[in-house]
């Protein structure tokens, strides 16, 4: 039995949701998501969770459905997904040495019944230089990652700290994640 459906394709996502022992079953969600400006930062997150929840709710509409976004903020601005590795190598510039915010928005929905929040962890970097950076870019496939790095890859490359949940920097929050699917009903199998 499938006790919900991850409308996301990210290989973190559903890693992190399996490591807590949850039954689900993947189905990406197609969708154009919001661009940055449409909406304040967090606000943002969640909207584009809200989206790709929405569009594959409308399929499933008896199934709970999750959908989620995670984006980089740098005072004021927001990064998504590097589209080349030249673009990359100037986002983790640009992070070098200073504190930026990772927000994940989550959106649950079974048919019009809806749960939506935000997560938001601060993360400092180190001072960066050129090779740093190449090396990190050589070791990491960062284009499908907002802000061009992945903690948990070789995260210690790049981050001196990291404040609030280290799971939402990966891509989910699991804690609120939990006590999300927990509302509609979906809880872990048994270990």
């Amino acid at each position: 039995m499938v006790d919900f459906i991850l409308a996301s394709g990210s290989p973190r996502r559903k890693d992190l949701l399996l490591g807590k022992c949850y039954q689900f079953r993947v189905e990406p969600a197609g969708i154009d998501e919001w661009p940055p400006g449409t909406f304040p930062f967090h606000q943002l997150c969640e909207e584009n969770a809200a989206l790709k929840a929405g569009e594959v709710s409308a399929k499933y509409p008896k199934e709970v459905v999750l959908g989620a976004d995670t984006l980089v903020g740098l005072e004021g601005e927001v990064m998504g997904k590097p589209g080349d590795l030249g673009e990359a190598a100037c986002m983790l510039a640009r992070l070098s040495g200073r504190v930026h915010e990772v927000c994940t928005g989550v959106c649950l929905r079974r048919g019009e019944e809806k749960y939506s929040f935000f997560e938001v962890s601060r993360v400092r970097f180190r001072d960066l230089n050129r090779l740093l950076i190449e090396d990190y870019l050589g070791r990491v496939n960062v284009l499908d990652k907002a802000g061009a790095y992945a903690v948990q890859e070789h995260g210690e490359m790049l981050v001196d700290q990291l404040e609030g949940a280290y799971d939402n920097v990966v891509g989910l929050p699991m804690s609120e994640v939990s006590k999300g699917l927990a509302r509609f009903g979906v809880a872990p199998l048994k270990s």
